[in-house]
């Protein structure tokens, strides 16, 4: 059976719903909070709920974020690979989310930055598998190394890489970015983070740049918000617009691309053409903007 093996970085985030965004130096009451599993949780929730069994195989920490984190997953049915790191917590995401449900974000690094060589020689994937790796993770100090091991280790063989670069991808270190860009079979990525990869302006042209880096790989997708996504597939003539899903009131748009990622990978699983998996991608997102409350298992302190 295919599987979604989770190499991407999975953290908490504390979300504080707020009117606008403070100025510099200034304070604004938050009308809203609460933590809740992020970044890589929400892949494999989406695509658990979506028919695609998911383990999580990243770092994790010993304390209060560590604790949530498995519970969230543990609620999902996803299996842990590793036990947790006995030195570090789990990091945390701060999201201001401001009154038009847009997110910033500032992130801590804890125990899913500190993957280590013999977690590594744990995780193992069938021809046929999905491996999800995050952008964050291409910024921690084992990354080359990692990438490394991916790139010569028996047990991704056969094994399909997708990538979300994320938004810190105009960080993110050239060579170790093109290394991951000529192995993926599937990117996902923001149209924000498409033009800073690019240079493009317009979905179809990044779509199909970026598809033109990696000339083994299935497609790009490329998520537009609330107009939907952009489809870039070796096999069509063009970059294909599939059409989002009208939304009466956008209440938090955090982790909504998370949700598009693994609902479109188990829709890839159960045997969809990557068009019909993009349209249920574009449901699942839709939907999670506008109650995004208690998708990714237990939440703590919601107010």
């Amino acid at each position: 059976m295919t599987r979604l093996i989770g190499l991407g970085s999975a953290v908490i985030d504390l979300v504080l719903t707020v009117p606008a965004m403070p100025v510099v130096g200034g304070d604004v009451l938050a009308t809203r909070s609460g933590w809740r599993a992020g970044g890589g949780a929400n892949v494999l929730v989406a695509a658990t709920l979506a028919g695609l069994p998911s383990t999580y195989a990243g770092g994790h920490g010993t304390g209060p974020c560590g604790d949530l984190l498995r519970a969230a997953l543990e609620a999902a049915g996803i299996a842990v690979l590793h036990g947790p790191d006995v030195d570090l917590d789990t990091g945390v995401c701060v999201v201001l989310v401001d009154g038009a449900g847009e997110r910033t974000f500032v992130t801590t690094v804890g125990a899913e930055g500190h993957l280590r060589p013999q977690q590594w020689a744990g995780i193992e994937c069938a021809p046929g598998d999905y491996a999800y790796l995050s952008g964050y993770d291409l910024t921690y100090p084992h990354a080359a190394d990692f990438l490394d091991w991916i790139s010569t280790s028996s047990r991704f063989s056969g094994a399909l890489l997708v990538l979300d670069p994320g938004p810190l991808v105009g960080t993110l270190d050239a060579s170790v970015l093109d290394r991951v860009l000529s192995r993926y079979t599937w990117v996902s990525l923001s149209l924000d983070e498409a033009q800073t990869l690019t240079g493009r302006t317009d979905a179809a042209s990044a779509g199909a740049a970026l598809l033109q880096r990696a000339p083994d790989a299935d497609g790009v997708v490329v998520r537009t918000g609330s107009d939907g996504c952009v489809l870039a597939q070796r096999q069509q003539a063009g970059p294909l617009h599939i059409a989002g899903v009208p939304v009466s009131k956008v209440v938090d748009t955090n982790g909504a691309g998370d949700v598009h990622v693994g609902t479109f990978l188990a829709g890839l699983a159960r045997g969809l053409t990557a068009r019909g998996a993009a349209a249920e991608a574009n449901a699942a997102a839709a939907a999670w903007v506008a109650d995004p409350a208690g998708h990714t298992g237990p939440a703590r302190g919601t107010a």
